[in-house]
């Protein structure tokens, strides 16, 4: 009797133990990328991709990349207090931001799909020219089949994708808070996502 009383705790225990691993992983993934949390249970926006909106990045999203350039002369210098209109996550659009850093370089909307598997994830917004392997200074032709460097979310880096779209305005990175969360150094922001502080 008593054996069998200690084995039901222990599987009660283990049973318990996996619930909260599996719980523990799903929490893991909740600041990781504009690819969202998991793109799996993203629903889908009505062009038949991914609904971003509910993709989150880090909460830091690190240091520039090696070799992107500063703007000389951006509409919104570092320091300046914005208001993001980008939609790229939930609570992002209409969010106070201030600017970190702005550069010169060649902005890519990505198709690709995670290297942790998954559903592919649509029109990325956005990621640089100096986060994609082998990319060299000319602006890739939407179509381009690239390997990406950037680590916005998980499944990212490594990942196979495709250039859905680019342009060339001046690119930010921005500190903002949107649901009591302060986000630091996230990447990105083109200038048309962007207008003055009101």
């Amino acid at each position: 009797m008593r054996k069998r009383l200690m084995t039901t705790i222990a599987a009660g225990v283990l049973g318990g133990a996996l619930v909260l691993t599996g719980c523990s992983t799903v929490g893991d993934q909740g600041h990781q990328g504009h690819g969202g949390s998991n793109s799996t249970s993203s629903p889908a926006s009505s062009d038949g991709g991914m609904d971003h909106s509910s993709m989150e990045h880090p909460m830091d999203g690190g240091p520039a990349p090696a070799g992107i350039e500063k703007a000389t002369s951006p509409k919104y210098p570092v320091g300046t207090k914005v208001t993001l209109t980008a939609d790229h996550m939930e609570g992002m659009d209409g969010a106070k931001a201030t600017i970190v850093g702005a550069f010169d370089t060649y902005t890519y909307a990505v198709n690709f799909t995670p290297t942790t598997g998954g559903e592919p994830v649509k029109d990325h917004k956005w990621v640089v020219q100096q986060e994609i392997k082998d990319a060299g200074k000319q602006r890739l032709a939407d179509g381009t089949e690239v390997t990406l460097e950037a680590e916005h979310m998980k499944g990212m880096k490594g990942a196979k994708a495709t250039i859905a779209s680019s342009t060339d305005q001046t690119v930010y990175m921005v500190d903002y808070e949107a649901g009591g969360m302060k986000m630091t150094n996230h990447k990105w922001v083109v200038e048309s996502e962007i207008k003055p502080a009101s």
